[in-house]
């Protein structure tokens, strides 16, 4: 006999739902609460009050020119799928074009950073291990830095490498951001 595994609480708030404790859960991306920010656009919190020690899982929006965060590189493997928009990613300190249903995989360590780029949002399915925990490098690099994606000094904390960042806060979905 296999013990059951039970469903998870979802905590509805002013941004949307959150959800709570461990479990499973059923929720639509558009009644999720998201982290918004103007420098690094909107990503998905589905993990919410729960702590995914196995997997990372996000949808990311990007406007034209924002940036989903700075050029690292980190421990765990991680995959990206552009299923709408157009984006530059900035990998291993080269620039490329991607366009929707473009899948990118970065072995450990991959140096990365995503730009929206086109006409209007750029929705990128991110996907990372959480295995071993986080640990990761912010480098300095000339190609990053022309997206003002670069941080000014070599770091290995996130707190240093956003420190310039303008505030993120949790924000319902807004019409638009998905297709």
């Amino acid at each position: 006999m296999t013990d059951s595994v039970r469903e998870a609480q979802l905590k509805m708030t002013d941004a949307g739902l959150i959800p709570q404790g461990e479990g499973w859960f059923i929720l639509n991306a558009r009644d999720v609460s998201w982290i918004r920010s103007d420098e690094r656009g909107q990503d998905t919190d589905f993990e919410g009050g729960q702590e995914w020690a196995q997997l990372g899982f996000r949808i990311h929006v990007l406007m034209p020119g924002q940036r989903n965060g700075m050029y690292h590189r980190e421990r765990g493997q991680e995959d990206f799928l552009v299923v709408g928009g157009e984006c530059v990613l900035v990998i291993e300190g080269e620039e490329r074009r991607l366009k929707a249903w473009d899948f990118v995989h970065c072995p450990p360590w991959t140096h990365h950073v995503f730009v929206g780029a086109g006409e209007g949002p750029c929705v990128i399915l991110m996907t990372g291990s959480r295995a071993g925990g986080f640990e990761a490098v912010y480098p300095v690099n000339e190609v990053a830095e022309k997206h003002g994606a670069s941080v000014l000094e070599e770091t290995s904390k996130p707190d240093e490498a956003y420190a310039s960042s303008g505030p993120e806060e949790r924000s319902a979905y807004r019409d638009g951001w998905l297709p």
